[in-house]
């Protein structure tokens, strides 16, 4: 006698081989989910049509493709066994299913997933990456799994908090921001895909195909760049101490010239101490011709100014990152378009800085006074205002930093006339 039989009364009955079509299209169908009343079986041939008819107690046998109800089946095995239908199907087949609850089960697990990285700290703070994330959306989970996908997820935000790089190679990257992984990146994989894929929503270019444009686009995301080739521009920056950096800096500033900083310059700065109080106001904007006409209006007596150039580089965001640990308060402007709002947010995300004369108000009176000008491009959100996008789409026109530049200098001036020593930080 086998286990079945002895666990179940009338065993012998339930396990004959011709009624195992039977069960198993029990299963499936109780395993559904779905409410079952009747249950569809056959093609039957008369062996099988024999044992149902002894299973129910019928005087002639059944069709070939009979249907029938559940609650008689019920009756059946229960006078036989003393036992439910489920029960008993699940002693001969195996556990019962429920495909309607775990598919709900998965679609909730999809849409909790598809939330959380629209909502995500990092998404947020850069708007142009929702588009990214929609295309995560379009693309759907990975492997057919929302686990899997939000660890997948979860890395490629990590790994764009953590841009720019520090002019470092790609697997010496990787293994510094992912816990050790250091082939985590490396081209083809599906990681490396998928920051890619957000570094080219992020700078609004075609994503990369090529070996050779994937290793250009991780150069400009500051990812194996060389400490030399990475530079940001400075102007009216006097940091005390002793260090190569307070020197280079402050000899430019005393002569009413731009000093052109390496990362390896602001990596290894020495000694380089800001004042503590009054805490000193550095201006950030995105245009080299904007930081010219400072240095020009009021050479050696120019106030703190640095200039990304774009977007930042390693050696931007670590010289801001430097200055705010020095009690720095960081104030930045750039270009209204689709892309500058797109690195003014990328600025405000990595760094402690906050907008100047970057509100929509701003906008509509720089358009006032510029009333035609090229179309903005692609528009994405202003994490610090959110009507400037409204603006900017409404109007259409792109007001480029140089064309305000005249309102810049006056808060620049406004700023050094404050100063107790001018061209001091």
């Amino acid at each position: 006698m086998t286990s079945t039989e002895a666990s179940i009364p009338g065993g012998a009955t339930l396990r004959r081989p011709e009624l195992r079509a039977l069960w198993g299209t029990l299963h499936s169908r109780l395993s559904s989910g779905r409410p079952v009343t009747r249950v569809r079986l056959g093609p039957l041939d008369d062996a099988e049509r024999e044992a149902l008819a002894d299973l129910l107690g019928l005087d002639r046998l059944p069709d070939a493709r009979p249907s029938v109800r559940l609650t008689r089946l019920e009756e059946a095995v229960t006078e036989l066994t003393g036992r439910t239908v489920r029960d008993v199907v699940t002693e001969l087949v195996g556990p019962l299913g429920d495909r309607v609850g775990e598919r709900r089960r998965r679609q909730d697990e999809r849409t909790e997933l598809w939330t959380w990285l629209a909502e995500h700290e990092t998404v947020r703070a850069q708007p142009a990456l929702s588009d990214w994330a929609a295309s995560c959306r379009a693309a759907g989970v990975v492997a057919g799994s929302a686990e899997h996908t939000r660890t997948l997820l979860t890395d490629a935000l990590t790994v764009l908090a953590e841009l720019p790089g520090r002019a470092e190679p790609l697997p010496v990257f990787a293994a510094r921001v992912l816990n050790g992984r250091a082939h985590a990146l490396d081209d083809g994989t599906p990681l490396s895909a998928l920051v890619l894929r957000a570094l080219a929503t992020l700078y609004d270019t075609v994503p990369p195909q090529s070996a050779a444009e994937r290793r250009a686009l991780w150069t400009r995301a500051g990812v194996a760049d060389d400490e030399l080739s990475s530079t940001v521009l400075v102007g009216g920056l006097r940091p005390a101490g002793d260090g190569l950096l307070a020197r280079l800096a402050t000899a430019c500033a005393e002569a009413g010239q731009a000093a052109s900083l390496t990362l390896a310059h602001v990596r290894y700065p020495g000694e380089f101490v800001l004042p503590e109080a009054p805490a000193p106001f550095v201006h950030i904007v995105e245009n080299p011709s904007v930081l010219a006409l400072a240095l020009r209006r009021f050479g050696p007596r120019c106030p703190p100014l640095v200039c990304t150039s774009g977007w930042p580089n390693s050696a931007a965001i670590q010289l801001l990152r430097i200055l705010a640990a020095q009690g720095a308060a960081l104030r930045y402007h750039g270009d209204f378009d689709g892309e500058g709002v797109r690195i003014a947010a990328y600025v405000l995300d990595k760094t402690p800085a906050r907008p100047w004369r970057m509100t929509a108000a701003d906008y509509r009176a720089a358009v006032a006074l510029n009333p035609r000008g090229p179309q903005p491009g692609r528009i994405t959100e202003a994490p610090w205002d959110m009507h400037l996008a409204e603006a900017m789409a409404e109007h259409g026109i792109a007001v480029v930093e140089e064309l305000v530049a005249e309102v810049l200098l006056k808060d620049l001036a406004g700023t050094a006339q404050q100063r107790r020593r001018p061209c001091r930080s």
